[in-house]
């Protein structure tokens, strides 16, 4: 008798997350063979060596004893306080601790913000190309994901009036990344504004993902997207992970600003949602207060003769030489997002470089349509790593598509083509 087959959800049928993905899954088996892997498919600053500061390990330890138990399920006094200091610093007038929810990591509260938010066939405009997660929570609580273009022509950043044809009856929310990843784009004030009116006009909530928001090159500016809306709810997430080098320790936050009056029930829904899960991590709370109010140490890496910097350096000069690469200069984040010159490389695949390169380069990389984009010519690195490590990285780059390029050459005029593997 046959078995009953146990079937995954049906909701997961157009979710997508790459960048754990096969890839990932065929790293781990290389390197439980004894290969040396370079991965820089996910942007894990522990996993290239940075450490969180002093100062935030020293806070947990010091309140390990108040971390035992459960605690609001919107977080710890002390450290929404903190983030309400930092974002009336920012600009922001008349929000309080109510107005902010801690989470496990913002990628929880991108989850519940989410899910409180939507109903079947509601529509939310995510960039493209975007971080998955966005497109995959819309996905997973019954919305539907329209995805503006934001193009390299354009240095990544997206056309207000793009967006806004977009629109329809059904759209509810808009999302902004930025800085972005995986472009890096930084977006200036002016299309920010610009976004900021409409989502006021077609009354939607704003979702502004700036987990990277101090992390910026050549005087690039971060400007707070709360800063500019005023007529219509605005939820910023930021956290720990990427500024303060602290993933691990799963803290994010969501400050609701703009409009709240028409939103109660929304705000509520929120808090029941926070509720179920009881409280979010608790001794990682404990080193918000620090790590905001503290030494930002990340002007430090960022700045020339840092090492985010000089690694991005790295990857700027190592594109410029390539026979095949282009880059739009990323301008904040840890990421750039490369593509393969028009006509260098016909039938270029990202999904299959991405796996040959991994199969005979040992490097990691993330393809282009793991982040939605609708074509196969990017790949997305993160600059973690050290300048040297980057360097040997894209001579590897460089030899596998030098392998693509001999067998385009080699191919007879007409005949079908197959990709080129060692």
């Amino acid at each position: 008798m046959t078995k009953p087959t146990v079937r995954a959800s049906a909701a997961l049928s157009h979710v997508r997350y790459e960048i754990r993905g096969q890839l990932a899954r065929r790293a781990y088996e290389l390197e439980r063979l004894g290969y040396e892997v370079v991965s820089l498919n996910i942007g894990n600053p522990g996993a290239f060596g940075f450490r969180t500061p002093e100062t935030m390990r020293l806070a947990i330890i010091e309140n390990l004893k108040l971390a035992e138990g459960y605690v609001h399920q919107k977080g710890i006094f002390p450290a929404r306080e903190a983030i309400v200091m930092q974002q009336q610093e920012r600009g922001l007038k008349g929000i309080t601790v109510e107005d902010v929810f801690i989470g496990n990591g913002v990628s929880e509260l991108i989850d519940l913000t989410l899910r409180g938010l939507l109903n079947d066939g509601d529509e939310v405009l995510i960039p493209s190309p975007d971080y998955p997660l966005w497109t995959a929570a819309t996905l997973l609580n019954r919305g539907r994901a329209v995805h503006y273009p934001c193009a390299a022509a354009e240095g990544w950043l997206p056309d207000p009036a793009a967006i806004e044809a977009l629109i329809t009856r059904r759209t509810r929310a808009i999302v902004i990344i930025n800085p972005n990843n995986p472009t890096g784009a930084v977006y200036s004030k002016e299309v920010l504004s610009a976004i900021a009116r409409l989502a006021e006009r077609h009354r939607l909530v704003v979702f502004s993902d700036e987990i990277y928001d101090q992390m910026t090159y050549e005087g690039a500016e971060f400007v707070p997207m709360a800063s500019l809306v005023h007529d219509t709810l605005c939820v910023t997430l930021s956290g720990l992970s990427k500024i303060y080098r602290a993933c691990g320790y799963r803290v994010g936050w969501a400050v609701l600003s703009g409009e709240r009056e028409g939103a109660s029930e929304y705000l509520s829904a929120l808090e029941l949602l926070s509720s179920l899960r009881l409280c979010a991590n608790v001794p990682g709370q404990w080193a918000v207060q620090t790590a905001l109010g503290g030494h930002q140490s990340i002007r430090e890496l960022t700045r020339p003769g840092g090492r985010l910097h000089e690694s991005r350096r790295a990857i700027l000069e190592a594109v410029a030489a390539s026979r095949f690469l282009e880059l739009v200069k990323p301008m904040g984040s840890m990421y750039a997002f490369i593509g393969v010159k028009p006509g260098s490389l016909p039938g270029f695949d990202d999904q299959a470089f991405a796996l040959d390169l991994l199969e005979h380069k040992h490097v990691v990389v993330a393809p282009g349509v793991s982040f939605n984009a609708p074509y196969a010519s990017h790949f997305r690195v993160t600059n973690l790593p050290e300048s040297a490590v980057l360097r040997d990285v894209f001579e590897r780059i460089e030899a596998q598509l030098e392998v693509y390029a001999q067998a385009e050459a080699a191919r007879p005029t007409g005949s079908l083509r197959v990709v080129a593997r060692e």
